[in-house]
């Protein structure tokens, strides 16, 4: 049984999701708080597998109470945020004081099928709960530290494939991975990254500025028919689906389609993985973080099967071993890897 306790200073977003997580008979609402302050003391009343936190509170708002908890009494701790480009920044912030993750408040807003919303969030709330704190935590860079490389890189054998593209799939836990990663990537990385990150809209923009302030490379929201330039990492945007493309088989560059297609998650990491695929078979390394679901594993395969390699993330260094776990299980990694070791075994593989 899964024991959870709700945080919220609206009745009705607490009997909303009370509502829906206790249709659950394998989860159980063991309290429910108005405000940071009843949190924290129920936290340590109750001893929860699981909290959801919204933001904006009277007397103690959620990221005070979330610094409290992760001090105290470590919990996991999913914010329940509103779905506007300010809301996305103070979930960042809770991202890197320790929150796992993050809902919408206004869960309509979810780019997926609305049938699936109420099925994810469950499958989510049980799957982070079960695994409870990572036992290593990725802190927040303080300052960027790239990984001492060479200066020049090493002569390859004759045969050996160059890796020309990284693309990066990623869903819960991501932006605290990814963080990890791009932020030790040296300024003269020699190949373009692309990023898909579930995430709702307003939140890639500050997402990607952040890890723009913390990376020695430049990390920027991904533009349509923008040209892909080495050294720079390519986040999706959430509003649309993310592919690359080539001109006149000359100049790469970034597409992004609105539609929702056959997909369930937008931006998909399997839109994303089946054109670099396409447009650089066995020239393109496919990286697999932590995340729920099995987006992706269909791109890496068809990845992989062009001659590219694929490295994954391990289930003990994942929020949600789910992803990466799709990927082991189709027996398409090249690497299963700890997110600590991820950005040097990407440096060596280009």
């Amino acid at each position: 049984m899964v024991k959870v306790l709700i945080v919220d200073d609206s009745a009705f977003m607490r009997n909303a999701l009370a509502n829906m997580l206790s249709s659950d008979p394998e989860i159980q609402i063991v309290g429910k708080a108005r405000d940071g302050l009843e949190a924290i003391g129920l936290v340590e009343k109750l001893k929860p597998d699981i909290v959801t936190m919204d933001v904006e509170m009277p007397r103690m708002d959620g990221i005070t109470a979330l610094r409290h908890i992760m001090e105290k009494n470590p919990v996991p701790v999913i914010m329940v945020s509103s779905i506007t480009t300010e809301g996305a920044k103070v979930t960042l912030d809770a991202l890197d004081l320790g929150a796992v993750d993050f809902i919408p408040k206004n869960l309509s807003d979810l780019s997926i099928n609305i049938v699936k919303i109420r099925e994810i969030l469950l499958d989510k709330i049980k799957q982070i709960a079960r695994k409870g704190i990572v036992k290593k935590r990725i802190r927040p860079a303080i300052a960027p530290k790239a990984i001492e490389i060479p200066k020049s890189m090493p002569v390859r054998t004759t045969g050996e494939r160059r890796i020309n593209m990284v693309s990066i799939g990623t869903s819960t836990g991501g932006p605290k991975a990814l963080q990890e990663i791009i932020s030790k990537l040296p300024k003269d990385f020699p190949t373009p990254i692309v990023i898909a990150q579930h995430m709702p809209p307003n939140f890639t923009g500050p997402f990607a500025e952040r890890l723009n302030q913390l990376s020695q490379i430049a990390v920027k929201e991904a533009e349509e028919g923008e040209p892909l330039k080495n050294g720079v990492a390519y986040i999706a945007p959430g509003r649309g689906h993310m592919r690359v493309k080539r001109l006149r088989g000359i100049e790469t560059v970034i597409t992004i389609s609105e539609n929702k297609e056959e997909f369930i998650y937008r931006p998909s990491v399997d839109a994303l993985m089946f054109s670099v695929a396409e447009f650089f078979p066995g020239r393109a390394l496919g990286v697999m973080l932590t995340g729920m679901g099995n987006d992706g594993v269909k791109g890496l395969s068809e990845l992989k099967k062009t001659g590219g390699r694929i490295f994954a993330q391990n289930e003990e260094t994942c929020v949600v071993y789910g992803m990466p776990k799709a990927v082991v299980d189709a027996g398409i990694a090249d690497k299963v890897l700890s997110i600590e070791e991820m950005a040097g075994e990407i440096i060596n593989a280009v």
